[in-house]
């Protein structure tokens, strides 16, 4: 059998008993960094030394085959370095192996960065929609198309690039767009700040420090659209990144329901000014 198994995202007391206890049995851990297992068994007092058998994102689909087929005999646990498999993280791959192959998967469930931040966020819980890690190129244009989306939005992003991943957030979004920063989850620094998108940009300029989940209020369902000027700084914000004038007015106006001929005379005449 396939085990997932949910690890602290910072603190080691929400391990669960389910995870100790497979921790404490199990033969073969698939670990994301057998290093981060290593201080995780340790940290948690497990006497067990199971097999460690490295399985990331650039090995994972080599690897899938045999894990699957030791898993006909044996319960193989996978792990990731905090978090739920699967999420971010490597485990995908396995698990559609696993399914193809009628070996079943199952899950221990605990810690999730994405849930927890969205509780802390104080914006809405009832539909909301995961993103993931930010492109670190391209950034504007793959959120223009979440422009007009209602459901609450939760990203990764790394330390360093929070501050411009803010800046594009509150220049497609609107300036003024709810959101929280979370930061260090469960651990002893945890932060959470809350307020609009272009005070939290500048808030963080400069970058942070730690694990950071970004939660974005949805779009108004009552007018789930871009403002004019802001999708005209999107258009702007995609022709710097090399996409041809035409084509990022005609990308800016299928997700915001704007004229595409509108846009792209705005931004001429905005360019020109």
């Amino acid at each position: 059998m396939i085990i997932l198994g949910a690890t602290p995202i910072g603190n080691l007391g929400d391990a669960s008993r389910r995870l100790v206890e497979t921790l404490e049995r199990v033969g073969t851990i698939a670990a994301e960094d057998t290093r981060v297992t290593v201080q995780l068994l340790r940290g948690l007092g497990i006497e067990n030394r199971p097999k460690l058998v490295a399985l990331h994102e650039h090995n994972e689909r080599e690897r899938a085959a045999e894990l699957v087929e030791l898993a006909r005999t044996e319960d193989v646990l996978v792990l990731s370095d905090a978090g739920m498999p699967t999420v971010s993280d490597p485990g995908y791959a396995l698990v559609a192996a696993a399914i193809d192959a009628g070996v079943q998967v199952t899950a221990l469930p605990g810690p999730s960065a994405v849930l927890t931040a969205l509780a802390l966020s104080g914006l809405p819980t009832d539909r909301f929609a995961f993103e993931g890690f930010l492109p670190r190129k391209g950034r504007v244009a793959a959120l223009a198309p979440l422009a007009t989306e209602t459901r609450t939005l939760v990203f990764f992003e790394s330390p360093h690039r929070i501050g411009d991943a803010l800046a594009d957030l509150a220049t497609v979004f609107g300036a003024d767009r709810r959101a929280a920063v979370c930061r260090e989850l469960t651990k002893l620094y945890e932060e959470v700040a809350r307020s609009t998108l272009a005070e939290l940009a500048e808030r963080y300029a400069d970058g942070a420090r730690g694990e950071i989940v970004i939660v974005v209020e949805g779009a108004p369902a009552a007018a789930a659209t871009m403002s004019r000027d802001a999708a005209v700084a999107t258009v702007l914000e995609l022709a710097a990144d090399g996409i041809r004038l035409k084509e990022a007015a005609a990308d800016v106006a299928a997700a915001t329901g704007l004229s595409s001929r509108d846009l792209y005379e705005a931004a001429i005449r905005a360019k020109g000014s």
